[in-house]
C-alpha cells in the first residue's frame, strides 16, 4: 500500500472526526508521519488533471468550479492530506470560520469598515496640474481658499473639473 493510500485509508465514517492528539510544531517536524505527509503531497503532481478533480469531487461532493486551475487543485489535495494525518481545524477555530460565513451571506463584514473621520486641524495637500492645493479640516467641513466646504469631493471636483472620491483624491 502506498502513503497516499494509506493516508487515504484514514477516514472516519461520514459524521465522524479522527481527533489526533495535539503535537507541538517541534514533533510534527520530526515525526516519521511528516517524512509520509510531505512524499504524498510530492506525489500529487504526478497525478493527472482528472485524478484530482475526482480527489476534489469525493472531498466536497462536487466537481471543481469551471476554470479551477491545477495549482488550486493541487492545494486542496495537500490539505486533505495533511488534515487527516494531523487533525483539521480545532473547534474554536470552526465556530469562528462558520460565523465569519453566515455573516457574509448577509452582506455583513467580518471587519468593520474603517472610518473616515478627518480631525479638525488636519491638513492635506495634493498637487494637481502643477499647482498645489491646501485643505484644513475644521468643524463642519473643510476650509479651501477661504471658503468652508462640507465634503472633500467638492473640493476635489472644483479642482479637477470632473467627480472624484475626495477621500481618494487627498489620500485620506
Amino acid at each position: 500500500m502506498s502513503t497516499l493510500e494509506l493516508l487515504e485509508s484514514r477516514s472516519a465514517p461520514k459524521g465522524f472526526t479522527i481527533r489526533q492528539p495535539k503535537k507541538t510544531a517541534l514533533s510534527l517536524a520530526t515525526s516519521p508521519l511528516q517524512g509520509e505527509v510531505t512524499n504524498a503531497i510530492a506525489g500529487l503532481k504526478d497525478l493527472d488533471r482528472e485524478e484530482l478533480a475526482e480527489r476534489w469531487r469525493r472531498r466536497f461532493g462536487v466537481m471543481p468550479p469551471k476554470g479551477c486551475g491545477r495549482a488550486l487543485l493541487e492545494l486542496a489535495a495537500a490539505y486533505e492530506i495533511q488534515e487527516r494525518a494531523f487533525g483539521g481545524l480545532n473547534p474554536e477555530t470552526k465556530k469562528a470560520l462558520a460565523a465569519a460565513w453566515r455573516g457574509s451571506l448577509n452582506g455583513a463584514s467580518p471587519h468593520p469598515p474603517k472610518s473616515r473621520v478627518t480631525k479638525p486641524g488636519t491638513r492635506l495637500v495634493r498637487e494637481w496640474n502643477g499647482k498645489t492645493h491646501h485643505v484644513e479640516a475644521v468643524d463642519g467641513g473643510f476650509l479651501w481658499n477661504d471658503k468652508v466646504y462640507r465634503s472633500l469631493s467638492t473640493i476635489a471636483k472644483a479642482i479637477t473639473g470632473t467627480h472624484w472620491s475626495g477621500p481618494r483624491f487627498f489620500g485620506t
